[in-house]
C-alpha cells in the first residue's frame, strides 16, 4: 500500500525528471487520500489531457525504474486501458488518456477539478472531484473500487443531479451505455445495503427506456427503407 508521504515523495521525485511543466488529474484511491478519504492505496491513479503528457510523464517514471506491466493483469479485456507500471512491490501507477475505461474525463470533468497541487517546478496534480470519483471507480469496477464508492456514498453529501447530468453528457459524448451500466451497478449496490435515491434510479432507467424507443424508430425507418410496402390499391 501507497501512504499520502510516499505520494508526496514519489510526485516530488517524478517532478524532478520531467522535462516541462506537466497537469494531469488525480483520480481514484489518489484523489480520495488529497481528499482525506483514505489513508493509503494499493495504486496511483492519473489522467491525462493528451498522449503527449502521457508520454512525457510515463519517460520520467522509467528513469525512476519504474517498469512496464501488461494492463490486462487488472483490468482484464476492458477498452481504454491505462500504461500500467510498477516498481517494486507497493509502487503502481495508473495512466489514462482521457478516457477511463467506460468513462470520458469530460471538460465539466476538469472544470470540478477545483482542488489543486503543485509538485516542484514541473507537476501540477488537481483532484478529481468525488462524483466523478465515483463514476470513474463505476467504470473500473475492481473490488477495492465498489468499497471506496460505498465508503464515498456513506460519508460524502452527494449531489446525484451532478452524476445524473454528466451520465446525460457522457451519452452525449459517445458512451450510449453510460445510463444503464450506471444503474444496473447502483442498483446492485442498494441490494447490498447502500442507500440510492429511487428518482435517480427511476430517470437513470427511464433514460434507457427513451434510448431503446429511439433505436426502435431507427431501425424502423431503414426497415422501411430497405423494404417498402407494397401498394395494395387495385388496377
Amino acid at each position: 500500500m501507497i501512504t499520502v508521504k510516499e505520494q508526496e515523495i514519489l510526485f516530488l521525485d517524478i517532478s524532478r525528471k520531467l522535462k516541462k511543466k506537466i497537469v494531469c488529474y488525480a483520480i481514484g484511491g489518489t484523489a480520495m487520500m488529497f481528499l482525506n478519504l483514505k489513508f493509503n492505496t494499493k495504486d496511483i491513479d492519473l489522467v491525462f489531457e493528451n498522449e503527449e503528457d502521457r508520454k512525457i510523464f510515463l519517460k520520467a517514471l522509467e528513469e525512476l525504474e519504474f517498469k512496464k506491466l501488461d494492463s490486462m493483469i487488472l483490468y482484464g479485456k476492458k477498452p481504454n486501458q491505462p500504461e500500467l507500471l510498477k516498481r517494486k512491490e507497493e509502487e503502481i501507477i495508473d495512466l489514462f488518456a482521457t478516457e477511463v475505461i467506460s468513462f470520458i474525463f469530460s471538460k465539466n470533468s476538469e472544470k470540478r477539478a477545483k482542488k489543486t497541487h503543485q509538485f516542484g517546478e514541473n507537476l501540477i496534480i488537481k483532484i478529481a472531484d468525488v462524483h466523478d470519483i465515483i463514476l470513474m471507480k463505476h467504470a473500473t469496477d475492481r473490488a477495492k473500487d465498489i468499497k471506496d464508492i460505498e465508503s464515498i456514498i456513506k460519508t460524502e453529501n452527494i449531489d446525484w443531479n451532478i452524476i445524473l447530468e454528466e451520465v446525460k453528457n457522457q451519452i452525449q459524448l459517445g458512451k450510449k451505455r453510460s445510463a444503464m451500466d450506471l444503474g444496473i451497478f447502483l442498483e446492485n449496490l442498494e441490494v447490498e445495503g447502500t442507500i440510492i435515491p429511487k428518482n435517480i434510479l427511476d430517470e437513470l432507467f427511464k433514460i434507457v427506456e427513451n434510448q431503446a424507443k429511439e433505436e426502435r424508430k431507427k431501425i424502423r425507418k431503414r426497415k422501411s427503407k430497405k423494404f417498402p410496402e407494397k401498394s395494395t390499391t387495385p388496377f
